[in-house]
C-alpha cells in the first residue's frame, strides 16, 4: 500500500514538473486588443479587478492613444452659392463652440474667411493691394486694434475697425468694398463685417494670407 502511494506521488510530481517545463518552453500568445481594452475598461470601472502589475504594460500598450483635438482643422464651410461679390458678406456663428480664431485671405479668390474652432463663421470679398503695393503673403499675428483708426500714412484716410498685421502699415479694416477700389496693400472689407471681425478677434490671433490655397473639410489651416 505504501509503495503504491509513493509511486502515485512520484508520477504526480513528474507531471507537475513536465507541465512547468512545457509552459516555460512555449511562448506567450499576445492578447487580442479587444481583451486588453476590456481589461483596461474594467480596471477603470472597478480597481479591484485590475490586472497584476506585471500585466499592466501589455494592456496599456494595446490601448490606442487618442490624439488631441486639432483646433485648426476645418470642420465646417459656410454654404455659399457661387463667388462672393464685392460688398457681399456672410456671417453665421450660431451654436459654434468657442475655440481659437483663424483668419484666412486668398489673394486669388479675393476672399477673407473667419474660422472659430475649425468652423467657418464668416466670409466676405475683400479689397487688396496693387502690383506696385501688393498685399504680402505669409502668416501675421494681429498686433494692434483700433476701432476708430485714422491712417497716419495715407493722408488721414479713415480705417474703421483697424487690426494691424505689419509695422509698415498693412492692416485689416473696414472699407467701401462695393466700389471695387484697390488698396495700398491693406485688406479692406465691408464695415459691418469688419465690426464683427473686430469683436471676434484678439491680439495674437493669426491671419494666413495665401495665393490660390484651396481648403476644404478636414484640411488643416496650419501652414495654409
Amino acid at each position: 500500500m505504501n509503495g503504491r502511494i509513493l509511486l502515485a506521488s512520484g508520477f504526480l510530481a513528474l507531471a507537475v514538473i513536465a507541465g512547468v517545463l512545457m509552459l516555460a518552453a512555449s511562448p506567450d500568445k499576445p492578447q487580442p486588443a479587444s481583451l486588453a481594452e476590456a481589461r483596461v475598461a474594467a480596471a477603470k470601472a472597478d480597481p479591484a479587478t485590475a490586472a497584476p502589475a506585471s500585466e499592466a504594460p501589455a494592456a496599456q500598450a494595446a490601448t490606442p492613444v487618442a490624439k488631441a483635438d486639432e483646433p485648426f482643422v476645418i470642420k465646417r464651410i459656410l454654404p455659399i452659392d457661387g463667388p462672393i461679390k464685392y460688398g457681399e458678406w456672410h456671417w453665421d456663428d450660431a451654436n459654434v463652440p468657442d475655440g481659437p480664431i483663424v483668419v484666412t485671405v486668398d489673394l486669388d479668390a479675393r476672399v477673407l474667411s473667419v474660422f472659430r474652432n475649425g468652423y467657418e463663421i464668416g466670409a466676405t470679398a475683400v479689397l487688396l493691394g496693387t502690383e506696385d503695393k501688393p498685399t504680402p503673403l505669409g502668416v501675421f499675428p494681429i498686433t494692434q486694434k483700433d476701432k476708430d483708426h485714422v491712417s497716419n500714412i495715407y493722408t488721414g484716410a479713415p480705417m474703421p475697425y483697424m487690426q494691424r498685421l505689419t509695422n509698415d502699415g498693412i492692416t485689416l479694416h473696414g472699407s467701401k468694398v462695393e466700389l471695387g477700389y484697390a488698396s495700398h496693400g491693406c485688406i479692406g472689407m465691408p464695415e459691418p463685417f469688419a465690426a464683427k471681425l473686430f469683436r471676434t478677434t484678439k491680439l495674437g490671433d493669426k491671419v494666413y494670407i495665401t495665393r490660390g490655397k484651396q481648403v476644404g473639410m478636414g484640411d488643416s489651416l496650419v501652414g495654409a
